[in-house]
């Protein structure tokens, strides 16, 4: 694969976006006009094979995607910032707004900046703050009820992706108050049904550095009865606001800054190195139902490199040291890079783009734990955060990977601070690898799986809650591998070091 497009690349690409946009749409292309400079015989006959190319018939089934999408989310940022919340929902005339949040948050100051804001603006609201950090589908139905019990007309969620994304499902099933809980689940678990009607409006404000859920469309949680993680995944499910607040993440303890860095760490990695999209099938018969996660991409590259490389500069330092608000603050902006899909001019990030492997296995690492719990995750149950079981396969992963783009490995080890000549592409995977391991032995991460209590008697199952994960897995460079490839990424990663 070529290197990432440079910034000043993509800002050409936007002019030149916007500018067509200004001309007439059945004259704006350059075949049209017979005067246009750049006209010339070996681009007329190009089109004219484009035309034959779309004009004969084909399996849609085996037409590869030719295109990608940018759905954006609004961001604001700085210190602050969560004052504002109220004047946004009476901007929104909203009457009744449902605020989400979680038992720790509920009394700390990012809940409290909310509640006064909202109070000085004489919004009407409800607070729910029973949110499961790490949530299941019982604890998604849950607010679902009080949702549907109370039907607001808007909704905040005060949080860590948990919450984000369990007001985002309270959201989406209040507005189909019908729905079987499975009809929304993405397939093949559930139904996978799109989403065809405009939803309430939610403001997200984060207080972690690290999903970046305030603007994607996606919605994970453990599903109990096959012990792995799934999800809802559809851009009506994006919040119409992130509120992105440093303030809000200094409360965060050690292993949560550690943890949330991961998530985006990995997020940034595999967005990089997922399948381009002009490589992902089917091509979708009606562009509604284009995936939220559509493969690497010309944008999402440049802010997705440009967030790994804050990441190895800005975690530690913010790990470190509690008082480094610099630090913290750039980790939140990275989480907004990495997370994203828009900020200042450009469409960034995993959110387009999707992520692999790391995420597809992380999901029955964290549904089939039965007694490990993180430390400093003030609660009483077993718990893997999402950031850790989505790294501990993160060298591993990289390591099988690094064949099928080395480029992109490459440019990712570049990030780490290894010198570029010392690299050769049959090198690029275990190099990326053997960087990710230092990395994540200097946090001081657990070692592996075997540290989290599993064992290679545990492969099997851990294969089999992979398989479901087509979502993400499918955009690995390879393809989804098959069960002997998944069970080697796992027994490859019951200790890293």
């Amino acid at each position: 694969m070529p290197n990432a497009p440079t910034r000043s690349t993509v800002a050409r690409l936007m002019t030149l976006l916007q500018s067509s946009a200004k001309a007439c749409p059945c004259h704006s292309h350059g075949h049209a006009h017979h005067h246009h400079p750049s006209t010339t015989t070996a681009s007329f006959n190009s089109l004219l094979q484009y035309g034959r190319q779309y004009a004969s018939a084909q399996d849609p089934s085996q037409q590869k995607e030719y295109a990608f999408e940018m759905a954006a989310s609004n961001i604001r940022f700085g210190e602050g910032v969560t004052s504002e919340v109220g004047a946004d929902l009476n901007n929104l005339k909203a009457k009744k707004v449902a605020v989400f949040t979680d038992p720790k948050i509920a009394k700390l100051h990012p809940l409290k900046a909310v509640v006064e804001s909202l109070e000085r603006n004489k919004v009407n609201y409800v607070i729910y703050d029973k949110v499961r950090v790490e949530p299941t589908d019982i604890s998604f139905k849950q607010a679902i009820e009080f949702s549907k019990t109370h039907n607001p007309d808007a909704f905040v969620a005060v949080g860590g992706g948990s919450v984000i994304d369990t007001t985002k499902a309270a959201n989406l099933y209040t507005a189909y108050p019908e729905a079987d809980f499975l009809d929304f689940v993405n397939a093949p678990i559930g139904k996978g049904r799109p989403v065809d009607k405009a939803l309430k409006p939610l403001i997200a404000i984060p207080t972690t550095a690290g999903t970046g859920s305030e603007t994607t469309g996606t919605a994970i949680f453990d599903y109990v009865p096959l012990h792995f993680k799934t999800g809802i995944a559809h851009r009506a499910l994006k919040p119409l606001l992130g509120i992105v607040d440093p303030l809000n993440t200094r409360s965060m303890p050690t292993q949560v800054h550690i943890a949330s860095g991961l998530d985006v760490l990995c997020h940034a990695l595999e967005s990089y190195t997922a399948l381009p999209y002009s490589e992902r099938t089917p091509r979708p018969q009606n562009p509604l139902n284009r995936p939220a996660y559509q493969g690497s991409n010309p944008i999402s590259d440049v802010w997705s490199l440009h967030a790994l490389k804050m990441v190895v500069e800005y975690l530690p330092r913010a790990v470190k040291n509690p008082d480094d608000h610099e630090a913290q603050k750039q980790m939140l902006l990275a989480a907004t890079f990495a997370g994203t899909l828009h900020s200042g001019f450009v469409s960034i990030g995993f959110g387009n783009a999707g992520v692999h492997l790391c995420h597809g296995l992380s999901y029955p690492i964290s549904g089939l734990n039965k007694s490990y719990k993180h430390p400093e995750y003030d609660v009483d149950y077993p718990i893997v955060p999402h950031g850790i079981s989505v790294a501990l396969t993160a060298p591993s992963v990289f390591r099988f990977t690094g064949a099928l783009c080395p480029d992109r490995h490459i440019d990712a080890a570049v990030a780490f601070g290894v010198d570029r000549s010392s690299i050769k592409q049959s090198t690029a995977g275990h190099i990326l690898s053997e960087r990710l391991t230092r990395f994540l032995e200097d946090l001081n991460v657990p070692n592996g799986l075997s540290a989290l209590g599993f064992s290679s008697s545990d492969i099997g199952d851990l294969v089999k809650g992979t398989l479901p994960q087509e979502r993400v897995t499918k955009l690995s460079p390879g393809g989804a591998p098959g069960e002997e490839e998944l069970a080697s990424l796992f027994e490859n990663s019951m200790t890293n070091y």
